[in-house]
């Protein structure tokens, strides 16, 4: 079995890469502070985007998107918080999930990735 902080970081540069091919620009990986952590901070024009990303085998139990669960969704949000007044911005603040599937874990040639913006809100 694979060391999950490698399999972690995997899904984490694919989704950052994912990203960055869209226009964004990460300006922040693994914030933590004593109520949560975020994966990833991204902005474009118009948004700071905390992302969650969910790496999974398949989605034959269940989505990667639902282990993002409400109690995960709050941690989230007031980490966030944190960040933002420790970063003021005018940016427009926005939760997102990636997930990204990956039959073979860190060996598998082309993972699944899917961008829900707007996954859940404040």
């Amino acid at each position: 079995m694979e060391n999950k902080k490698l399999l972690g970081a995997f899904g984490e540069d694919l989704a950052c890469a994912f990203l960055k091919k869209r226009g964004y620009k990460i300006i922040g990986r693994n914030f933590a502070c004593r109520y949560g952590e975020i994966d990833i901070i991204a902005v474009d024009r118009r948004f700071v985007a905390f992302v969650e990303v969910k790496l999974r085998k398949n989605a034959n139990f269940a989505l990667a998107r639902e282990y993002v669960t409400p109690q995960k969704q709050r941690r989230i949000i007031t980490t966030a918080q944190i960040w933002l007044q420790r970063n003021p911005t005018e940016l427009q603040p926005r939760f997102d999930v990636i997930e990204v599937y990956a039959s073979e874990g860190i060996h598998t040639k082309n993972p699944e990735i899917n961008h829900i913006e707007d996954a859940y809100w404040v």
